[in-house]
């Protein structure tokens, strides 16, 4: 089963978190992942360590500029939302997600781009209670990720 989610990854740097998302994505079904920027992309040798195999089960693409594929996911259709710590973001549990969408997830130090935020048509954030201001990138997805798939099937669980 695919859910209509895209994932576009600007400037990740690590080929760990990258074979991470292809992980989570493959068991969370999601469409497609569009690698740009200076995120490795397979056949890096470092991303089957924590993809497991899932590079072969999840549609990817890589876009050398970010904007140029956040750009052709507008043309799609696509509600942009970018997962990052900004004013703007409202806490990821309290929107609704439009189908299909795409999530921004930028780089593991500076985050999500001025020109990416700019192109969104949402914010999102993980609320942080501890000392440390961020969750690892991968994780955010996770976290994100299976709230939308929550949202979208609530109508469809039976009690």
């Amino acid at each position: 089963m695919k859910f209509p989610i895209h994932v576009v990854l600007e400037n990740i740097r690590s080929a760990f978190n990258v074979g991470a998302f292809f992980r989570t994505a493959d068991a969370a079904g999601v469409e497609k992942i569009w690698l740009s920027g200076i995120t490795p992309y397979p056949p890096h040798n470092k991303i089957p360590k924590t993809a497991l195999g899932a590079t072969n089960t999840v549609d990817w693409q890589y876009e050398k500029e970010p904007i140029q594929a956040v750009q052709k996911l507008k043309r799609l259709g696509c509600e942009i939302i970018a997962v990052e710590l900004t004013k703007q973001a409202e806490i990821y549990t309290k929107i609704n997600y439009n189908k299909p969408c795409a999530l921004i997830f930028g780089n593991e130090i500076g985050g999500v781009s001025k020109e990416l935020l700019k192109l969104s048509d949402k914010q999102v954030k993980i609320p942080m209670y501890g000392q440390k201001e961020s969750l690892n990138v991968e994780v955010s997805f996770a976290v994100v990720v299976y709230e939308i798939i929550r949202k979208w099937q609530l109508p469809h669980i039976k009690k």
